[in-house]
Formats: C-alpha cells, sequence, structure tokens
C-alpha cells in the first residue's frame, strides 16, 4: 500500500484542462487526509457528460477503479442515485468513478451511452499515471440499465476491463424466450427505443441481438444479481445469461435473492448490507 498522490497539487494540475472547458458551478473539490473526491468532473461538451471521481488514501497500484453506471430505463437517471455504492467504496478504500451518461433520446441510442463509458476511461486514462494508477484497469459495475450497458461494454472491451458486475440488468433482446415472453411484451417499446430500431417480432432486426450482452459474451469475469419477483427485469434475464456464462467457462457468480424485486439495495437495507455490499467487495478483491 502507498500513498495516493505524493503530491496533491500535481494532481489538481492534471485536472486544469478538463476544468477549464466547464462552466459547471458545481465543480468541485474535497480533500481529506491524501485522500480526494472531485465532482462534476467533465468528460465531454454535453451536459449530461460529468463523473465523480474518489480516491481514498491509500490502495496498491494495481488497484482496479471501480466505474459506476446508473440506471433509469436508458432514459432517465443520473450518478446522485449510485452514491451510497461509490461512498461505500471510498470507506473500504476502493477508488471509484461515478459518471452521468447522455440519455436515451429520438437521435441517442444505447450506442451514444457506450461512447459515454469508452469517453471516461479514456479521460481518467490521462489522469491515472498521476493518481498512482494503471490505465485499462477498470470494473464496471451497473444497476439495472446501467448493469446492461456494463455488461455490453464490458464483453466488448475486455482489453480495458477486468471484471463485471450487474445489479438487475437486462441481457436478452432478441431470443426466442425473450419474444415468446409476456416480459417482451411490456418491454418492447423502451428496447425499441433505447436500440433505435423498429421492434418487430415477426422479423426481429439483427439489431437487438447486437445490443444483448448474451450475444457479446467474452471471457471477463462477472458478478450477476437477480431477484426473483423482479418484475421491470424478469428473473430469466439473469438466469440465462448464468447459464450461457456457465456454457462458455466463464468466471462468474450469480446472486439469486429470493423474495426480492429489482434493484432491491433501495428497498432493503438488510439485504443491501448482508448480501449485496459483501458480494461486491468480495468480488472486486478476489
Amino acid at each position: 500500500m502507498k500513498k495516493l498522490i505524493l503530491n496533491y497539487h500535481y494532481f489538481v494540475l492534471g485536472l486544469i484542462g478538463f476544468v477549464l472547458n466547464s462552466c459547471n458551478s458545481k465543480f468541485r473539490v474535497w480533500v481529506g487526509k491524501d485522500s480526494q473526491k472531485i465532482y462534476n468532473l467533465n468528460y465531454g461538451d454535453h451536459k449530461r457528460q460529468k463523473m465523480d471521481v474518489f480516491l481514498p488514501a491509500q490502495y496498491p497500484r494495481d488497484a482496479p477503479v471501480v466505474l459506476i453506471i446508473h440506471g433509469g430505463a436508458w432514459k432517465y437517471g443520473r450518478k446522485e442515485h449510485m452514491i451510497k455504492i461509490q461512498k461505500m467504496l471510498f470507506e473500504n478504500n476502493i477508488p471509484s468513478i461515478n459518471m452521468n451518461y447522455r440519455l436515451v433520446s429520438k437521435h441517442l441510442t444505447y450506442k451514444e451511452q457506450l461512447a459515454d463509458i469508452h469517453a471516461v476511461i479514456e479521460k481518467f486514462n490521462e489522469l491515472a499515471e498521476k493518481s498512482e494508477l494503471q490505465p485499462n484497469n477498470y470494473i464496471l459495475l451497473g444497476e439495472s440499465a446501467g448493469g446492461h450497458l456494463a455488461l455490453l461494454y464490458g464483453y466488448q472491451n475486455s482489453d480495458k476491463i477486468k471484471k463485471i458486475i450487474s445489479l438487475s440488468g437486462p441481457t436478452d433482446f432478441y431470443s426466442k424466450e425473450y419474444l415468446n415472453s409476456f416480459y417482451s411484451k411490456y418491454t418492447s417499446g423502451t428496447v425499441q427505443k433505447m436500440v433505435g430500431s423498429k421492434f418487430d417480432r415477426k422479423n426481429l432486426s439483427e439489431d437487438f441481438q447486437s445490443a444483448s450482452p448474451i450475444a457479446n459474451i467474452t471471457n471477463v469475469p462477472t458478478l450477476l444479481f437477480q431477484g426473483n419477483q423482479d418484475f421491470l427485469v424478469n428473473q430469466r434475464q439473469g438466469l440465462a445469461l448464468d447459464s450461457a456464462l456457465t456454457a462458455m467457462n466463464v468466471p462468474h457468480k450469480l446472486i439469486f435473492m429470493k423474495n426480492t424485486g429489482h434493484a432491491p439495495r433501495f428497498f432493503s437495507k438488510k439485504k443491501r448490507d448482508s448480501i449485496i455490499y459483501p458480494n461486491i467487495l468480495e468480488w472486486i478483491k478476489k
């Protein structure tokens, strides 16, 4: 273990280029004893392209950075919804980034959201040496729609992503099981907007397969959380990916929670503190 930064002022100088491009009055830096929290750092020109960077006082140089991706059906949500996870990581001496991303609209799809994840990684890679960390050494942690984005980006960029953590993330928008399910009937409208192609179950575009993590699996260790009573992301989504990862011999773990709905950390302190957070920490540190 070593001190985070030999001279904090040199690290701040590394941020100046980003700050000068920002007119955001909410930009601020919290300084503790050899630790920093940098809020609303720009990683692009769009108003949504901001990230919070939490750097604890000490960690090994090879420590991965956890990149946190919020949920919200791809068209809602913000990074502040994930602040409890980021604080938990900080308290456990784990460096992290909590990002906003551009939301799905008439002109934006999940592809732009994946591009935002890539932009965050490229921006932080520029600061990695000053923060005594290694570039392209990330763990993606996403919830709900953010879980989908974490899985998809992680599998497509295994050279940058060491592990993935998906909390209640959807995984499949194209298989016969999905198309024949009641679940597809009430999610197809949202999925259609996210993918940016018409959802025609009789002649489904390959775009929906391209957007499905289960069709993009690579050898990236994956931790999955799935509730058996999740109405927003049907339990078969997590179970199907678990089976596919098993068949492909990809290191993974499924935390399948009974009597549990969507994003249970918001609604059950007991499950958050006894199941979700301990498994996240174990996965990061193993």
